[in-house]
């Protein structure tokens, strides 16, 4: 790397600026790698400099140049020809919530739509509920509305024609939008009242606005006026959010406008200190100047993998800026365009682990993802932060080894760098001798000038294996583990926590992992690597020489890039007309971001485009963003047709999701066109082209050997050479054991692999598997295997959920993830259980030991069970359950099974979820045990009869009014399970039927031991106390609760005796859901992650008085007892335990909808079925949770045995004929006291058609109980605001008369206010609301008494993001 004369002006220098080290390389300008000096330095390191990056070109300049430039002096630009740069300072600002502080501007109704967001909690299993905080100081209303004058769900089409309002006139109430939608103006904003209320906000000291109005994605207009006058005010930064993402979807685009308000400001600010050091400034704009030193250009990496000129750089696309670079680093040294083999990117460095994929030659981004707690609508690349990386912390817990997700951070960081810190990974890694502190900066100690701290690491690992010995071995000096043992069985378990978001991401695209490469990079990945590729069947992988300053290099690869979108509505077809007007558009997109390039200096000759089309079927929300397909794969698979945006789409539907839906409509959500200034011309070859052309050559024994240790692989210490890199020639190639380092990276080759070096790679090949295969034990249980299987289980059940997600059909199933995957015993136990809903959690198991007793020795290979009836283990109708068993020979060695919310199953009404059902007829199919498949063969005619004939038959019922959709889902559950048993006969095989039978029990009596010594633990706290409780549904029914606890078994008797009769309206619980609210509030008491199966009810004996309306008898209806009453069993074992205040108690269940089947029962035409088209809604509504003995409650959350989202506000007035009026906090509804409990919310619905509307809720008479002193919250209320004409209404009433007003007709109307009470249903005309005010929580301790809170943070707060994080946390708020 020796420095090279520097061509006139041709200095090109990228640089990343992470957490702990900021990257640098430069080139003079040859282009060429050898020429490169790569520097990297602390980021923060205030006694020798200020700024990191600029200290980092001081150097390459004084490399470059052959003479040092003193500190401070501003650097001459005159020779570099471009600086490009990735920075963490908008991730650190957002992180540390250290932004500009700002204002948000909404439309009047939403003040507090970020406040609620999507109203689901980030941790179903806590207690003390942590929503991340909004960036906001204060809010504004603006008084202003509009809406779109069609719905989506109109079984008739209907479609309004409108002109744009250029057309229409100023004054016209109905215009044409972006989107093509027609869009009814209601309310025109007021300018003197916006003036004087941003006035306010500026008086009191705020610069920073961001500004979102409802359906301002179509409607610009009103936001830019806000933004007009808030720019005459004088603010300094206006962010519109229609300008930065013009998509549906209210409360993402509010957060991202309010993140672009938050970090841009904080982004100038470093820009415009940055520039100051250099001579003649940065960016285009300095070097078109005429007069004085031109400056340099400088662009910043974009979270979408594209650079962008300083001068427009934004908070909103800078929050992935440096793990970006690594990615476009990776994709295009490691990917190669002839051969076509997809590349998994792992990026593991100290604090954390990305996972990203690049494939068919362009990224793969994700337009909606969550950082730092903020959900951003923006491109971003799909970077998946899967751990904490190499800080991740070790623990041993409830018998299990358990890796982070707590990290050591920076600092202290882990417990070799001399600062007192923890054991992580780091430390594992250093004590088996996978990392070598003669590699490693001597940066450590007081005075930053000591290696790593060998004998710390070594310390810690004695005191834990003492402890992890004490618990396994006892005194049984025979059965102790070794430090090695133990310090090995943690790399497992971490490379096990790291393979199954990895597999996750790479299938849920419907790409099998195995047929990749892995392209590993950051200062720890090289020790993993091969252990990860083995375990995802990966069998090559890439490690850059660069490997540790990857992301910097990537800066230098990359393109400039300008994205520009408009919303759309079209219905794709293959018409000219359509094709045309899409076509003009994309056109005007690409015509806008030619003129932005060439404002940067490209000429028309460097830019090109990708053009986009998001695509999706209508009545679903699974859009995919479609790319115009090349010139080539037109020619080979469209008859040439380059706009064949429709068979793309279709194709990639059947890759991605596994079916297509060929009769409905193909809806045209946005138009995306990303130009691309093209600065790089790829390398001179790529890796399969040097692979080809080498001849290696075999490194023999002690050959090039820098030294010789004994390191630690499966089965012992081996002797393992170490190289040094620069020691090694092109062509090199190295047999394992062996570690090959330099300063910046160490790359573990173990036993049977081997290390090939090649021009810009080493390339490792894995050959056979690392050690020898050791014969498994199954006398004693391994605590590491016990810790992997619980990993195997879960990502079994975890893979299950992903096929079924992908081959179903239905919203509920594909867009709300509302559905469970377990596995189970051959008795029926739970085994593992994915996601984690509280409400299936104890009923799955009851449902298939009871099936398995019925149909014991009388089932065969090929057959498949259904079952959805409450006596024998189903929650409510709309989950159906259908279970698989496997066999071996003729046994049944375990079941699995999956449960999935069905939209309609019949019954009196549409839906399936009848707020006054008496009977259980009422609510739909009642399937008690019944063959799906026999041997193979689905049987379609039964399936038929028992959904649409037989509920059809009762008085008032329907059958289900959507058969084809119960049926797809049914048969993609059919193919979830066995894909489960797919994945545990290659488990068997692997490690043999007898060890994953002894270890499937083992994992089951490790939950039992956890429960127990919770038991033990619950009796010392409350010695001698009562455990005892009651409460009461809204009808008056008790529920009554004893809990013994017995400490020397830790054992615990759950006594209902005293609890209420069956009653005779729908809150009936079957005895599966007091289960289930046991096992989560026994979860939510441990508040540790522990394997939810079957051993967690073992210490636990349930006493239910039958008949009581816990344990009903077979027909009664239970619709009500899944989604109410579960919620108040919660809140009695809660209250008995004193662990917190009462929630809200209650889901707020509302339907609204038309049309159905319906059978004539006598005349000519008997039996005759008639169906109205129409459609059907369901939401449930958030409220306050109860504050505890160290937190206050929660505002406008799920609570307990639900965690559901809620519609976005523009897509519920898209899809359906409504008008949301409000949708905010219910201030005053919390429960007073020492902490206060969390605020219920109101939600305000105005209906534009004709539609029956029901509510089904509770809390509406008992109001939320606080405790310790604490007081009670507010009770629910539902209101109709009904329309009465004049000439109906009683004189002497005195209902409301606001809104009174004058029909047409002279008619005079009138709206009534009238309390629906907690369940009903009323038939609502045009301009009739329902308003459903929702529960508090109580509070806790007394007012007045000092508060107790503590701050606990989320220790994955720093570190989820991407598509991964997204997808689990749908799947967390299906319950």
């Amino acid at each position: 790397m020796g420095s090279a004369e520097p061509s006139r002006r041709g200095i090109r220098i990228a640089i990343d600026r992470g957490g702990t080290f900021t990257d640098c390389v430069g080139n003079p300008g040859t282009g060429k790698m050898e020429d490169d000096i790569l520097i990297k330095l602390l980021s923060v390191d205030p006694a020798n400099y200020e700024d990191a990056p600029l200290e980092g070109i001081r150097r390459l300049l004084s490399r470059f140049t052959g003479k040092e430039i003193p500190r401070g002096q501003p650097l001459d630009t005159s020779q570099i020809e471009s600086i490009r740069m990735g920075t963490t300072v908008a991730t650190n600002a957002l992180l540390e919530r250290k932004g500009e502080d700002i204002a948000m501007v909404v439309t009047k109704g939403f003040k507090d739509c970020l406040a609620i967001g999507n109203q689901s909690r980030p941790n179903i299993f806590a207690l003390n509920i942590r929503k991340p905080e909004v960036l906001y100081k204060t809010v504004v209303e603006i008084d202003e509305r509009v809406t779109l004058e069609d719905y989506a769900e109109d079984p008739e089409r209907n479609s309004t024609e409108a002109k744009s309002i250029e057309e229409a006139g100023e004054e016209a109430e109905l215009v044409k939008g972006l989107s093509g939608e027609a869009v009814r103006i209601l309310q025109r904003p007021e300018e003197d009242r916006i003036r004087k209320q941003l006035k306010e906000v500026y008086d009191n000291g705020l610069r920073s606005i961001a500004v979102c109005l409802m359906h301002g994605y179509t409607y610009p207009r009103h936001e830019a006026l806000v933004g007009k006058i808030a720019r005459e005010v004088g603010f300094e930064h206006v962010s519109l959010s229609h300008e930065l993402m013009p998509m549906i979807k209210l409360v993402p685009r509010a957060t991202s406008a309010c993140a672009d308000a938050y970090l841009t400001p904080a982004i100038r600010k470093y820009i415009d200190g940055f520039s100051k050091g250099f001579e003649g400034g940065l960016g285009s704009k300095s070097v078109k100047r005429e007069e004085g030193s031109k400056g340099a250009r400088c662009e910043f990496m974009q979270s979408d993998g594209g650079l962008v000129d300083v001068d427009i750089f934004s908070g909103l696309k800078a929050i992935l800026s440096g793990p970006a670079g690594g990615v476009v680093g990776y994709a295009l040294t490691s990917y190669d365009p002839q051969t076509k083999i997809p590349v998994i990117g792992f990026d593991m460095g100290g604090t954390s682990t990305d996972v990203s994929r690049y494939g068919a030659g362009r990224y793969d981004h994700v337009f909606e993802t969550t950082t730092a707690g903020v959900t951003i609508q923006s491109p971003q690349l799909d970077i998946n932060t899967v751990a904490a990386g190499g800080g991740s912390r070790l623990f041993w817990r409830n018998g299990l080894f358990v890796v982070g997700p707590e990290s050591a951070s920076a600092h202290p960081g882990p417990a070799c760098y001399r600062k007192g810190g923890p054991l992580t990974i780091t430390d594992a890694n250093l004590f088996l001798g996978r990392l070598l502190p003669d590699f490693f900066p001597k940066i450590f100690g007081k005075n930053e000038d000591e290696g790593l701290d060998a004998e710390a690491s070594e310390k810690l690992f004695h005191e834990l294996s003492a402890e992890i010995n004490k618990e396994v071995a006892g005194d049984n000096k025979d059965k102790e583990m070794s430090l090695d043992e133990v310090a090995y069985g943690f790399i497992k378990i971490a490379n096990e926590t790291m393979t199954r978001p990895i597999r996750s991401l790479t299938e849920a695209r419907g790409h099998d992992t195995s047929k990749h490469r892995l392209a590993t990079f950051g200062g720890a990945g090289g020790q993993h690597a091969v252990a990860i590729a083995e375990a995802l069947g990966i069998t090559q992988i890439l490690v850059h020489r660069y490997s540790s300053v990857l992301s910097a290099y990537g800066m230098a690869l990359a393109d400039v890039v300008d994205e520009r979108q408009e919303p759309e509505s079209t219905v794709w077809s293959d018409v000219k007309d359509v094709r045309e007007y899409l076509q003009a558009k994309m056109k005007d997109l690409k015509t806008k971001s030619t003129a932005t390039l060439k404002g940067q200096g490209f000429e028309e000759d460097q830019i090109h485009f990708e053009e986009y089309l998001n695509l999706r079927y209508r009545g679903t929300e699974s859009a995919l963003m479609v790319i115009r397909p090349s010139k080539e794969d037109a020619d080979k698979e469209v008859d040439g047709d380059e706009w064949a945006f429709g068979k793309a789409f279709v194709k990639q539907h059947e890759q991605e999701f596994g079916f297509t839906l060929p009769d409905r409509d193909i809806i045209v959500d946005d138009v995306r066109a990303r130009g691309i200034g093209k600065t790089f011309e790829g390398l001179e070859k790529t890796v399969d082209q040097q692979l080809k052309e080498i001849k290696p050559n075999d490194i023999g024994k002690g050959e090039k050997q820098y030294a010789s240790r004994k390191v630690y692989f499966e089965g012992g210490r081996q002797d393992t050479s170490i190289y040094k890199l620069e020691d090694l020639k092109t062509g090199d190639r190295i047999k394992g054991p062996a570690i090959i380092a330099d300063g910046t990276q160490t790359i573990v080759v173990t036993p049977g692999a081997s290390a090939l070096l090649i021009n810009t790679h080493v390339v490792i090949n894995i050959g056979e598997s690392d050690g020898q295969d050791k014969q498994i034990d199954t006398k004693e249980v391994d605590p590491i295997l016990l810790s992997i299987f619980a990993h195997r289980f879960m990502a079994i059940a975890e893979q299950m959920g992903r096929a079924l997600q992908k081959t179903s059909v239905s919203t509920n199933v594909k867009e709300r993830l509302d559905y469970s995957c377990a596995l189970f015993d051959s008795e029926g136990g739970l085994v593992a259980n994915a996601p984690h809903l509280p409400v299936h959690l104890g009923s799955m198991s009851t449902c298939v030991r009871k099936q398995a007793s019925i149909w014991k020795g009388k089932l065969k290979k090929g057959d498949v069970l259904v079952s959805n009836h409450p006596m024998f283990g189903g929650t409510h109708l709309p989950d159906i359950t259908v279970i698989t068993p496997a066999f071996s020979g003729d046994k049944i060695i375990f079941y699995v099974a999956s449960r999935a919310h069905h939209a309609d199953i019949g019954g009196i009404l549409p839906g399936s979820m009848p707020p006054h059902s008496r009977e259980l007829f009422q609510e739909g199919a009642a399937i008690k045990s019944e063959k799906l498949v026999s041997e193979g063969h689905f049987n379609e005619k039964r399936i038929t009869e028992l959904l649409l004939d037989e509920p059809g038959e009762y008085p008032g019922c329907s059958g289900t009014r959507c058969l084809s959709d119960n049926i797809n889902d049914l048969k993609a559950q059919v193919a979830a399970n066995q894909k489960g048993i797919n994945l545990i006969s290659t488990l068997m095989s692997d490690y043999g039927e007898e060890v994953v039978q002894f270890y499937m029990t083992n994992i089951q009596l490790n939950a039992e031991k956890s429960v127990r010594s919770l038991l033990k633990d619950v009796y010392k706290r409350f010695e001698g106390q009562d455990l005892s409780a009651v409460d009461y549904m809204d009808d008056g029914s008790p529920i009554k609760l004893k809990v013994t606890i017995d400490p020397e078994k830790g054992e615990a008797v759950f006594d209902f005796s005293g609890t209420g009769p069956e009653v005779y309206g729908n809150i009936n619980a079957p005895e599966a859901v007091t289960y289930s609210a046991i096992i989560y509030c026994l979860r939510c008491l441990i508040s540790e992650d522990i394997p939810l199966n079957q051993g967690c009810l073992a210490p636990i004996h349930v006493r239910i008085p039958k008949k009581s309306f816990l344990s009903p008898s077979d027909n009664a209806a239970v619709v009500g007892g899944n989604v109410l009453t579960s919620q108040r069993v919660t809140d009695v074992v809660l209250k008995a335990f004193r662990a917190c205040a009462a929630s809200q108690g209650d889901t707020n269940n509302l339907t609204f909808g038309f049309g159905g089947t319906s059978i004539a029962k006598d005349g000519a035409g008997a039996g005759a079925r008639t169906e109205t088209k129409g459609f059907g809604y369901y939401e449930t509504i958030a409220g306050g949770s109860g504050a505890g003995p160290t937190w206050n409650g929660t505002d406008g959350v799920h609570t307990h045995m639900t965690n559901t989202r809620i519609t976005d506000s523009e897509v519920f007035e898209r899809r359906y004929p409504v008008l949301l009026r409000e949708f905010g906090l219910r201030e005053g509804s919390k429960g007073r006291g020492a902490h206060v409990g969390g605020e219920g919310v109101v939600r305000d619905i105005e209906f534009r058609i004709p539609v029956q509307v029901s509510i089904l809720s509770e809390r509406r008479v008992y109001h939320p109980w606080g405790m310790n002193g604490g007081g009670d919250a507010e009770c629910g209320l539902n209101v109709w605001v009904r329309r009465i004409e004049r000439g109906g209404v009683d004189r002497n009433s005195d209902s409301r008369k606001d809104g009174a007003g004058k029909e047409e007709k002279g008619e005079e109307i009138e709206f009534r206010y009238i309390n629906l009470g907690a369940k009903n249903t009323a038939s609502m005309k045009p301009g009739e609301r329902i308003i459903v005010y929702t529960p508090g929580g109580g509070g806790w301790g007394k007012e007045g008494d000092e508060s107790q809170v503590k701050d606990r943070a989320d220790p994955k707060k720093a570190w989820r993001g991407g598509s991964l994080a997204e997808r689990q946390a749908t799947a967390e708020a299906s319950a």
